[in-house]
């Protein structure tokens, strides 16, 4: 793998970005709803460009984690996607994203969803190459640094990458430690 991991940590300020869509007949169903499939084909793009602000490198999407729709986006309302990234691995990355819709003839502004994303950083050669370690700075960032970890364990034990005894993070929040 190419690059060093002695580079410089970041911070999850410095991935933060904001993707702003408006919702046009061409991206809703039958019911004037912002379809699903558009919505995490927006969201796809905000977290990649999260995890390139991280990594300064060209990145691949590896997951997706499940994603609950708790409130419909309506035809012309705004989307508003936030993302950053949660958690570095050795080439791979966790980004948190969190969508909300604003109907502005209404002034109101609600939660659509949120998600976690999981990029792995290229080289030139298409191949994983090391990214910068992330250095959580406020309470809410230490929060999802600390998750991401057992998250982590989870998406490998379902991708059949890891063994469910394996994930000692993940199975501490279900099994007390007998003495």
């Amino acid at each position: 793998m190419s690059n060093s991991r002695n580079m410089i940590s970041k911070k999850p300020a410095d991935s933060y970005t904001v993707m702003t869509e408006i919702v046009l007949p061409n991206d809703t169903n039958v019911f004037g709803n912002l379809m699903g499939g558009r919505l995490m084909y927006w969201m796809d793009i905000a977290a990649a460009i999260a995890a390139m602000k991280h990594c300064n490198a060209p990145v691949v999407t590896a997951s997706v984690d499940n994603i609950s729709f708790e409130n419909p986006i309506k035809l012309g309302n705004t989307v508003h996607i936030e993302a950053n990234v949660t958690r570095a691995f050795t080439t791979s990355m966790e980004v948190h994203l969190k969508v909300w819709g604003e109907d502005y003839t209404q002034q109101y502004r609600y939660k659509s969803n949120e998600a976690y994303y999981t990029f792995v950083a290229l080289d030139p050669n298409r191949k994983p190459r090391l990214v910068p370690t992330l250095e959580p700075v406020t309470p809410e960032d230490q929060h999802l640094f600390d998750g991401a970890l057992r998250r982590r364990q989870l998406r490998l034990i379902l991708g059949g990458k890891m063994k469910p005894d394996d994930a000692v993070e993940l199975k501490a929040l279900f099994f007390k430690e007998q003495l």
